[in-house]
């Protein structure tokens, strides 16, 4: 399973690949970059860490929802 994260960036927002140098994308607002990501892991097997401006984590989202090794059917 990819890694992927949301942070911060000099312009914006940016969605990268965990270890990678190069963000995949950028957006200037959190929901565009949010959206973005979404439509980029689309067909996928991701994790992603969506972080606050502090650096902390947010929220984490699996794709599919189907391969969320945490899920549980309760």
């Amino acid at each position: 399973m990819e890694n992927y994260h949301i942070t911060t960036s000099t312009d914006g927002w940016q969605l990268r690949k965990q270890g990678a140098a190069l963000a995949s994308k950028t957006a200037t607002t959190k929901s565009e970059i949010v959206k973005l990501a979404t439509d980029f892991l689309a067909g996928k097997t991701a994790s992603l860490k969506i972080h606050k401006e502090d650096g902390t984590i947010q929220e984490e989202r699996t794709y599919p929802r189907s391969a969320d090794p945490t899920k549980s059917k309760g």
